[in-house]
């Protein structure tokens, strides 16, 4: 009979450190969740993650499967010169490797890398002044955000060095400008919910500027807000969304957690 456990409570496979197997699930989770809120692009962008322990592993989808296809079995799990580590026939897409392995070596604070090509995010970020300060959703991180200018696909290597620098030692969301969006965090939940809001946030402006006539809250309210949503609600930053997102996936029926 299948197994019916919630996905937490399911046990690694034999040879795999429990942690490693958390983070496929959560890594997988997140997949489903991007496809869920219609963030997905075919076979293409990526999530990645740190792998738990002394070894500088991540893990990145396999080249060709849609996200609705991502468990946390199929996850493949390289090093940082793009070599699989793990026992899988599977691919990766080059253009996943350059972008987030240049953060997950530069970026050890970082656990968990996503890249998304949205309409929304992509309109953005081609727009001139990029995200606007237009609701309560575009200033919760905008002292975190930076912007990359566009140098074609992301095959060259060299890219890295200036993308590393427009994302710097502090912020963790990059407008990858005529491209989509970028969101880096110290856990998988972090991640995900810092990308769900800019991406809702680009969102909002596209709506809004469609009536022709925008306007933003005043400078020190703009600030404010920023502030307050840097308090955090008493949990790390997307732990509580991410739970309750992952019983909707179970309610749902998702196989992730194989």
């Amino acid at each position: 009979m299948p197994d019916t456990r919630p996905a937490d409570e399911k046990a690694p496979p034999a040879g795999m450190s429990e942690a490693e197997w958390r983070t496929r699930i959560d890594l997988a989770a997140c997949y489903r969740l991007i496809a869920h809120f219609g963030m997905d692009d075919l076979i293409y962008n990526h999530a990645s993650a740190r792998v738990p322990g002394p070894d500088e592993h991540f893990l990145l989808n396999p080249f060709g499967l849609l996200y609705e296809e991502i468990t946390a079995s199929n996850l493949v799990k390289v090093d940082l010169d793009g070599n699989i580590v793990c026992d899988s026939d599977a691919r990766i897409n080059p253009a996943g490797f350059v972008i987030h392995s240049c953060i997950h070596r530069e970026r050890p604070d970082m656990a968990c890398v996503i890249h998304t090509h949205t309409t929304a995010g992509a309109g953005v970020s081609a727009q001139k002044d990029g995200l606007l300060p237009l609701s309560q959703t575009a200033l919760l991180y905008k002292d975190l955000i930076g912007y990359h200018a566009f140098e074609g696909l992301a095959l060259n290597t060299e890219e890295q060095q200036r993308l590393l620098a427009d994302l710097g030692s502090e912020k963790q969301l990059l407008i990858l400008r005529n491209h989509g969006l970028l969101s880096c965090g110290r856990s998988i939940p972090e991640a995900f919910i810092m990308l769900f809001y800019l991406e809702q946030a680009c969102r909002i402006q596209i709506a809004a500027q469609a009536s022709g006539q925008v306007s933003a809250p005043p400078a020190d309210v703009q600030t404010l807000t920023h502030q307050q949503a840097m308090r955090g609600f008493g949990a790390a930053l997307g732990s509580m969304e991410f739970t309750a997102l992952k019983r909707r996936l179970d309610r749902l029926g998702a196989d992730y957690a194989t």
